[in-house]
């Protein structure tokens, strides 16, 4: 059995699953998701998967976990293995991810894996695409969603993405992620316009007053802001749908970019994902446009 611990926002969650389902497939095996980390967990909308997609989802339970780490299952233990890359005692290993960008030794990892990380390359997947995209459905739209799901069908529907909330309003977040600026938008839109006839934008944000007063554009648009809280995992779904997209320094844009499987797609995307210089080489997958 291959482990997976999920922590953090959607976006999130759906890379750490991505890279353990396709650890599992590689080995004919099962994955089971340690979602322990949800206990008293105050960001964000807490563990989505399991309500968001139609696949099932399993939960590791404390047998599954002692199976795969043995005495290793306990917090303080594993709190302690964190400070490795990777720790093998008898059949399972414990993995902490090494760095951010691609490590290659992923593929060299064990049947019964235990991994610790974000995971946030398409390369850790790639080979297994068309099932992680499959286990990524979403349930049928309703109401407004469905509306504006059928309406994007019709025209050439790009999604732009502007990330703020947290970003802005919490100074730890702000240091490690920084924010898109406002030339970044305004040089891809540019490039929409150029490169996509008749290209009708469809704006999400966690702040659509800001990006109204702020984001000039005379492309056709409309606003998405209906989605909150729990119903916030539409704007991915949506997103999805669009035939092109301008991302942000979010992995939940990057998703609604990258579960469209469309091979003739624009996705344009920033070239300073953090504030600081972690690397990103292999964040972005190499077909998409960075500005």
């Amino acid at each position: 059995m291959i482990i997976s611990q999920v922590i953090g926002g959607l976006g999130n969650q759906m890379f750490q699953y991505a890279a353990g389902r396709a650890l599992a497939l590689a080995h004919d095996t099962s994955l089971g998701l340690d979602t322990s980390g949800f206990k008293n967990y105050e960001l964000h909308q807490g563990f989505e998967l399991g309500r968001v997609f139609s696949a099932p989802f399993a939960e590791a339970d404390t047998k599954d976990m002692m199976q795969v780490l043995g005495w290793r299952r306990h917090a303080v233990v594993r709190r302690l293995l964190d400070r490795l890359p990777r720790n093998v005692v008898g059949a399972g290993a414990y993995v902490n991810e090494p760095y951010f960008h691609y490590w290659p030794q992923f593929e060299t990892l064990p049947a019964q894996s235990y991994l610790a990380g974000y995971w946030q390359s398409e390369k850790y997947f790639q080979r297994h695409a068309l099932q992680i995209r499959k286990d990524f459905t979403f349930a049928p739209a309703k109401g407004r969603n469905a509306e504006l799901a059928a309406e994007i069908y019709g025209v050439n529907a790009v999604s732009l993405h502007v990330r703020r909330g947290d970003y802005v309003s919490n100074p730890s977040t702000t240091a490690v992620h920084g924010l898109c600026s406002l030339a970044y938008y305004q040089d891809a839109i540019r490039v929409v316009v150029a490169q996509v006839p008749d290209a009708h934008l469809y704006i999400f944000s966690d702040d659509i007053d800001w990006v109204r007063q702020n984001l000039h554009i005379t492309l056709p648009h409309n606003f998405i802001e209906h989605n909150k809280g729990k119903d916030s995992f539409n704007d991915m779904m949506l997103m999805s749908r669009c035939q092109h997209h301008i991302i942000a320094n979010s992995s939940f844009s990057w998703w609604g970019a990258w579960l469209n499987g469309s091979s003739s797609k624009l996705v344009i995307a920033p070239k300073k994902w953090f504030a600081d210089d972690k690397s990103t080489v292999d964040l972005i997958p190499h077909q998409w446009m960075r500005l």
